[in-house]
């Protein structure tokens, strides 16, 4: 695909130069799947995690997408994520999955912000509060990062009446290789999970909801749909399973700008430490994206970019701002100054870039930095005067 500047800029662009990078968020993909999710999941709740800023592309507009599309319940990871996403949307559910800290728990729950809470001493700075504000509870049943450890239920199990002053809608766990449907730790945790929770009901209160999968946990099936699941990558285009075909529809493409066209002889070097050179005359171009935007440095000699369907290998090592690439079999009507390239999109989706730089496309969309001019595709993006997105 080539675009010009301003096309591709769609208006995110500031000041008066052109974008040299520009990362596009297709709304209406990321709204097209959720409804996929939420549809498979039948009767149960399907929420939506938008951690880390919606994983690099945007909370702001991949939440209030998700709200248009009829999601209810969101789950950032920190307290300060919560509150912002709480302004967004004053009516949602938000979940703040890294628990809270004994400073910010009245602010929390000033704000109607929900904690998961992940230790006794959660528990306890949560008990302390007026009111009873709405919290959930995380139960550990095997990934060993946060949660309530097997003694911990078991204290709970025997002394119900620490939870006596929680409010706890929601009871979650999280499984540690649901992208592996061969795995038998999924169904271990799944049947620790119905055992530890049912081991843990406030005195008083009703049945919680019941939360285990993420986006990789939705495609085990419906044992583990329980009543609510909290898909995050997925929704952005990711694979919820690299061994088959991806169902999701794709989000994100990152595209980047010729700054210049060069013609090398045989045994003529590209770039720091002069790892690659030419074997043949070839024609390299110069594009304005690099590892400060986050397209990592490993993609050096790995990593290619596409133009009028033709691939366009990177050469030598990518560095802060710039990758170099090879032309030479491109037609010269489309490598030009201007012209822009594609490094993340049709040709070559996140999770693919990802695998050739050794990480996966979680880590490839949370790196995409700020530099990047954003344009947002499938929906009415309005600018709020402190400069965030509505």
């Amino acid at each position: 695909m080539t675009t010009s500047p301003t096309e591709a800029a769609g208006g995110a662009a500031t000041g008066s130069e052109a974008p040299g990078a520009i990362l596009t968020i297709d709304l209406a993909a990321v709204a097209a799947n959720y409804r996929l999710l939420r549809d498979r999941l039948g009767g149960s709740e399907c929420a939506a995690c938008v951690k880390g800023d919606a994983y690099g592309v945007g909370m702001a507009a991949v939440s209030r997408t998700l709200a248009s599309a009829g999601c209810r319940t969101f789950f950032v990871a920190t307290v300060d994520e919560g509150l912002a996403l709480r302004r967004l949307l004053p009516e949602a559910a938000v979940y703040a999955l890294n628990g809270i800290a004994a400073g910010g728990a009245r602010a929390a729950a000033a704000s109607g912000l929900r904690p998961v809470l992940n230790s006794l001493g959660d528990i306890e700075i949560w008990s302390g509060l007026s009111g009873r504000p709405p919290a959930a509870l995380h139960i550990d049943t095997g990934l060993n990062r946060l949660g309530l450890a097997p003694k911990d239920v078991a204290l709970l199990a025997r002394e119900p009446a620490r939870l006596a002053r929680l409010s706890l809608p929601l009871v979650i766990s999280h499984l540690t290789c649901a992208d592996e449907p061969a795995n038998a730790l999924n169904e271990q945790q799944r049947l620790a999970f119905v055992a530890a929770a049912g081991a843990l009901r406030p005195p008083g209160q009703s049945r919680p909801l019941l939360s285990l999968a993420a986006s990789s946990g939705i495609f085990l099936g419906p044992s583990y749909y329980f009543d609510l699941a909290r898909p995050g990558a997925s929704l952005l285009g990711l694979s919820p399973n690299l061994d088959l075909p991806n169902p999701m529809a794709p989000a994100v493409r990152l595209e980047a700008a010729i700054l210049q066209v060069r013609d090398l002889a045989v045994g003529e070097s590209v770039g720091y430490g002069a790892s690659w050179r030419a074997t043949r005359p070839t024609r390299t171009a110069t594009v304005a994206v690099g590892y400060a935007d986050g397209y990592f440095r490993a993609l050096g000699g790995r990593g290619s970019a596409w133009v009028g369907g033709h691939r366009l290998p990177v050469l030598g090592r990518v560095s802060m701002d710039l990758v170099t690439l090879d032309v030479t079999d491109a037609p010269a009507g489309l490598v030009h100054p201007g012209a822009f390239v594609e490094l993340i999109g049709s040709h070559d989706d996140a999770d693919g870039v990802a695998a050739r730089a050794g990480t996966i496309g979680y880590e490839l969309l949370t790196r995409l930095g700020p530099r990047l001019h954003r344009r947002y595709l499938g929906a009415t993006i309005l600018e709020t005067s402190d400069g965030g997105l509505l």
